[in-house]
């Protein structure tokens, strides 16, 4: 049996009050929890950036974008764990078609 994987991109906002230690914590959290269940392509580090709209009050945040392949039922335990990580102001996942 062929095991499916499929490319996806992730962008994840790490809310401006952690510290930099933190923020650098939460970043390899995720990097590391990804390469476990698939591959790394690359990671992207925006930075601070101004947020289109107040999150929490907050205008701010700290933007992340990792591009991976993992198998199909990955992205719903890696939006989970988002979901439940202090920090993570916002997070999206979204798989990138074959070209």
């Amino acid at each position: 049996m062929v095991e499916n994987i499929n490319k996806y991109e992730t962008i994840f906002i790490v809310d401006k009050d952690k510290t930099e230690e933190q923020t650098n914590e939460i970043v390899e959290k995720f990097k590391s929890l990804i390469a476990s269940a698939g591959e790394v392509e690359s990671v992207d580090i925006w930075g601070s950036r101004r947020l289109a709209y107040p999150i929490n009050d907050k205008n701010e945040g700290f933007y992340v974008l990792v591009n991976f392949s993992s198998s199909p039922e990955f992205p719903k335990e890696l939006d989970r764990v988002y979901g439940i990580t202090d920090g993570i102001m916002r997070s999206i996942i979204v798989r990138k078609d074959e070209k």
